[in-house]
């Protein structure tokens, strides 16, 4: 594939969640990695911002693998102290974020490669011998861990580790310089070493899903209605048909709190189109609910985003009125030169259907460089959009639960150059959370 000179955010998250394909190896042949130029690209610009996003919500597996590949694969001998102790990090929760097979074949591809550092040893040898599930990825893939093994120590040495712990040796000072000191718990991993060059056992089933999920499934009920969508837009709901404002309101800014209390501050300037027509209302039992769910994003970027213009077309939050005019919406949004614009509608445009999509394709020609996203207020993730979809060019995605806002704001800022420092900030801090996560599960150092 044409690789970019320069591989910026943007087009960094977006290759992430969009290119398909898994990395395979042939038996004899060579590790096939069809993007591996631009991965290479990406690291090589910005190594821990390239591994970090490796973490962003809505980051296909096999992408994440390839970035634990590259990352295991480079030097860090130029890198930084910082550097170097968050790729390790990044390279720790992947090997557990990760479906076993998936790390498996990252471990052997670095074999194909003959790629082999310090953080490369050091990350084969605790998954192989101190992941949570070490003893079953042993019996069912014996013969490819062996070579991972051998691959991380040497041959030579990993043979001579395992006579010796066959022999009864569980700390001599060769045992220590060459094995126990990549390792953070031997009394756990000697045993292993002992199964790897044993005798095979029956069949096992290798276990196929990661033990530190980083996109959990999310539990919903079997009914959606208008106050089932989250905290801050139930609360909005209950305001608009007419509860205790006083109570409501003040119910309303701790739910803001708690959905905004872990997420930077965005220092670049957005505008937001708000849908405030009548299609946004809705009617019967979904009466508020798309709204709503508009609205609670509308708060929670007001709470994080240093600068926030809001353009509602239509009437108001409180009283949505008229049609959806999102073209001209969109030419207002526009007027202050910001860093993103973000179109935030139920995808009904019947003012003058089609136009948003005419004036988009016209912005490159006019100069504009503004990234402009389409963020789809829907009631349900099943919404059929196939007559809702105003500007099929443009980025878009839909959103209709506050837990979507989880993957809805990196998407967001991550099509500005201005949100890769929030990026960055937030995939910081869901990676200290992850790492918590993997050393309470044992065989990962804190």
């Amino acid at each position: 594939m044409d690789t970019p000179t320069h591989v910026n955010t943007p087009t960094l998250l977006a290759h992430l969640e969009t290119h398909t394909g898994a990395l395979t190896l042939p038996r004899g042949g060579t590790l096939c990695w069809d993007d591996a130029d631009f991965h290479r690209a990406a690291y090589t610009a910005d190594p821990e911002g390239y591994a970090l996003l490796g973490l962003a919500p809505g980051v296909l597996p096999w992408q994440r693998a390839r970035v634990l590949l590259q990352t295991l694969a480079a030097s860090h001998a130029d890198l930084d102290d910082g550097t170097r102790a968050t790729l390790a990090q990044v390279a720790r929760v992947l090997t557990l974020a990760l479906p076993p097979a998936a790390v498996i074949t990252v471990l052997l591809g670095l074999r194909r490669l003959r790629a082999n550092h310090k953080h490369t040893t050091r990350t084969a040898l605790r998954f192989v011998l101190e992941h949570p599930e070490a003893d079953a990825l042993i019996a069912a893939r014996r013969p490819a861990l062996v070579d991972c093994f051998e691959h991380a120590l040497g041959k030579a040495t990993a043979r001579g580790c395992a006579r010796r712990v066959g022999d009864g040796d569980t700390g001599s000072d060769y045992l220590q310089r060459r094995l126990l000191r990549f390792l953070t718990d031997p009394h756990a991993a000697l045993p292993r070493v002992r199964a790897l060059y044993g005798a095979a056992g029956d069949d096992a089933v290798l276990p196929y899903e990661p033990v530190l999920p980083l996109d959990p499934p999310r539990e919903r009920g079997p009914v959606v209605t208008a106050t089932n969508r989250g905290d801050i837009a139930a609360t909005l709901v209950h305001l608009y048909r007419g509860g205790p404002a006083a109570d409501l309101t003040g119910a309303l800014g701790g739910y803001l709190d708690a959905a905004t209390a872990a997420l930077p501050r965005f220092e670049g300037s957005v505008a937001l189109v708000l849908d405030a027509s009548v299609s946004m209302r809705g009617y019967g039992d979904r009466e508020w609910a798309v709204l709503s769910q508009a609205v609670a994003l509308r708060m929670v970027l007001s709470r994080i985003c240093a600068r926030l213009r809001v353009v509602e077309i239509g009437g108001g939050e409180r009283d949505p009125s008229g049609a959806t005019d999102l073209a001209t919406g969109l030419l207002d949004a526009l007027e202050t030169a910001p860093d993103l614009v973000a179109v935030v509608s139920d995808g009904y445009e019947n003012l003058f259907p089609g136009d948003l999509a005419r004036v988009a394709a016209s912005l490159p020609r006019a100069g504009v460089t503004t990234p402009v996203v389409f963020c789809h207020a829907q009631f349900t993730g099943a919404d059929d959009l196939t007559l809702r979809r105003p500007a099929p060019a443009l980025p878009q995605r839909g959103f209709w639960h506050q837990d979507d806002f989880t993957e809805l704001l990196p998407w967001m800022f991550g099509h500005c150059t201005a949100g890769g420092p929030w990026l960055r900030a937030a995939m910081r801090t869901r990676l200290d959370v992850l790492h918590r996560q993997a050393a309470q599960m044992g065989g990962i150092a804190a």
